[in-house]
């Protein structure tokens, strides 16, 4: 098979076109940039494969154990798709987005096209005798290449040509095709080759040196990372010779602002504050890059030396709270999986990021986005490290998001119990300052809502009126009447923290969340006791300049509450119970029946537990118990 170089018969762009576009750029010149550039070789198979041996990889792919549950899903989505026609993007798909704000019918559509072009690439990778794989691929490639664009309608700005638009997705794709087209070398026929060699240029490399600033260009959050790590990538696979190295140097140096962008978005402590999902999707996609760039620069361009980017890869290792239950503030999903390609090799790369167990891997079906890098790499790096039998125990205070998560285990089983304060104006932001979560046995008990569905409102100044993005729809109270506001000025302050082997403490002052007229302070007090079966107990002060009309606390689950008796409520799954204990002298309890639409467009049954205040008073103080129990 022949390396990306050998089959080119002329440059990407000629002389003039490169001047021009060195002129017209305008990113701040980084030496050391055009200096590795200047010494770096083409990129080829040997970045992928050991020895750059394609087939003998293939080979133990197919004959290897550790492969197995692989094969089969891959297998199985040819076996869904083959012989079927691909989805159209017609104009009728694309136009309800603006019309009624959805944007489920395209993507899918569109998403189907990816899976499609991704199953027959590793189907004719896996059986490159099989013609009728081949074929499908080359048709899939077709169809991707004949896309009026690639980019998705909610991403569309009407101030912005179609044609000089760059999403996360264009971006995605572009990469994809780049990739492709050094993984199947002669294989793949002269005129795709061209075409898609063309189009990844037409759509992304001119249009990000020419037609920018694009806005996520600074974005301190997933855009930067996908978006720009994406065309770096695809540069840094497409780019070569002398002709060339010009526009490289200065797509590598406007990736290296992008990226410096992105990790501002973390503080020192490496979370996330978009969740898991977009840890595996951002940080996927800056890794992905940085791999492929300290190759290409054999070692002289490496964002792995970085405190930071050590500190980020370990994020993962703390959000899971028993099974595939996982911190899921902001839109993120309550339950999660490792891209094992993604994790095994930042083990490789750091002491302190720990391999995941394999049962926690991702199912090459699960990602409805069908996202080709991390897919190709949850195979390729898979054997860069080993094995665990499951994630250690531990409190992790990430100070800077302001968020506490606490993993224990004991003969009973794994618990987990995670709070946060924060500000109000995060990326993908939900109005939750004080909201806390108990799950056991890898199911929520107290819950977060997570994720909605995405539509043009959700992301609109209707935002927080979706419960999962209000603070109606968090275990936090209402104050008078009053929801949490949004904004950066609405801020948690960390009072207290301290922890053992025998339990955690958290005080948080939540008063600067709420717009309530009169409250001088809000003070939540967490106490997480890790004994065999482990109890939380919240405390709540509430100092106000005057009596105020009314005051609810609110906690959110997903279980249908059982009433014990007086003061006593029970949420149970199984054999494993929740018991809540209240002072039902001072509290009156109201359990309310809600639904919401989720991440994938369908509704979900969950309730809110409200304990309105009797009496209430200027200086309140209200505690809850929280005791799990066997049944």
């Amino acid at each position: 098979m022949k390396e990306s170089g050998e089959k080119i018969t002329k440059p990407l762009m000629e002389d003039a076109e490169i001047t021009e576009i060195s002129e017209a750029a305008e990113t701040a010149e980084i030496p050391e940039i055009a200096e590795a550039v200047g010494r770096m070789s083409p990129a080829g198979l040997h970045f992928y494969y050991p020895e750059g041996d394609a087939s003998r990889f293939w080979r133990k792919v197919r004959s290897s154990r550790e492969y197995a549950a692989d094969l089969a899903e891959i297998r199985s989505e040819g076996e869904r798709i083959r012989g079927t026609t691909p989805p159209n993007l017609t104009y009728s798909l694309f136009s309800q987005f603006a019309k009624k704000g959805s944007r489920l019918e395209y993507e899918r559509a569109y998403f189907e096209r990816r899976r499609r072009l991704n199953t027959f690439a590793f189907l004719s990778l896996l059986e490159p005798e099989c013609e009728d794989y081949h074929t499908e691929l080359l048709d899939a490639i077709w169809e991707i290449c004949s896309e009026l664009t690639w980019c998705l309608p909610a991403h569309i700005n009407p101030q912005r040509p179609v044609s000089e638009t760059i999403d996360l997705f264009a971006a995605e794709t572009g990469f994809t095709l780049a990739e492709l087209r050094l993984l199947l070398g002669d294989r793949l026929p002269e005129l795709l080759w061209t075409q898609l060699t063309e189009l990844v240029c037409d759509r992304l490399l001119r249009p990000f040196l020419e037609k920018g600033p694009y806005e996520w260009e600074e974005a301190e959050h997933n855009w930067s990372a996908v978006c720009a790590g994406s065309i770096g990538s695809a540069a840094l696979l497409l780019l070569d010779g002398n002709r060339e190295r010009e526009m490289l140097t200065r797509i590598l140096e406007k990736t290296q602002r992008s990226m410096t962008y992105y990790l501002k978005g973390f503080g020192d402590d490496g979370a996330c504050l978009e969740g898991l999902g977009y840890w595996n999707y951002g940080f996927g996609y800056f890794v992905y890059y940085a791999d492929l760039l300290h190759k290409r620069s054999r070692g002289e361009l490496n964002w792995f030396s970085q405190k930071k980017v050590k500190a980020i890869a370990s994020f993962q290792q703390k959000c899971f709270l028993g099974g595939n239950a996982v911190v899921n503030f902001s839109d993120a999903l309550p339950h999660g999986s490792v891209h094992i390609g993604l994790s095994r090799y930042i083990a490789s790369k750091y002491e302190s990021a720990l391999s995941p167990p394999t049962r926690l891997r991702a199912d090459y079906r699960e990602d409805h986005c069908s996202r080709w890098a991390p897919a190709l790499r949850n195979l390729l790096w898979r054997e860069l490290a080993g094995d665990a039998q499951d994630w250690e125990p531990g409190d992790f205070m990430l100070e800077d998001a302001g968020w506490l998560i606490s993993r224990m285990i004991s003969q009973e089983g794994v618990f987990g119990f995670a709070a946060k304060g924060g500000h109000n104006d995060e990326p993908h932001n939900h109005n939750d300052l004080g909201q806390f979560m108990l799950a056991g046995g890898g199911e929520f008990f107290l819950s977060d809502l997570g994720c909605g569905e995405y539509t043009k409102d959700y992301f609109s100044t209707a935002r927080y009126a979706y419960d999962c993005n209000g603070s109606q729809g968090h275990s936090v109270p209402i104050i008078n009447g009053c929801l949490q506001a949004a904004g950066s000025g609405r801020t948690a302050s960390i009072l207290e923290y301290a922890s053992s082997g025998m339990e955690s403490l958290l005080t948080v002052e939540l008063s600067e969340a709420y717009d309530c007229e009169g409250l001088h302070s809000f003070k939540r007090f967490w106490q997480w006791h890790k004994s065999e079966l482990p109890s939380l107990v919240l405390k709540d002060e509430f100092s106000f300049a005057n009596q105020p009309g009314s005051l609810v606390e609110r906690f959110v689950t997903l279980i249908q509450p059982e009433e014990l008796g007086e003061g006593r409520l029970s949420l149970s799954r199984s054999d494993l119970a929740l018991e809540l204990v209240y002072n039902h002298r001072q509290l009156e309890a109201e359990v309310t029946e809600r639904s919401y639409r989720d991440h994938f467009g369908k509704d979900q049954v969950w309730y809110t537990l409200d304990f309105h205040v009797l009496q209430t008073e200027r200086h309140l103080e209200l505690s809850f118990l929280f005791q799990f129990i066997r049944l």
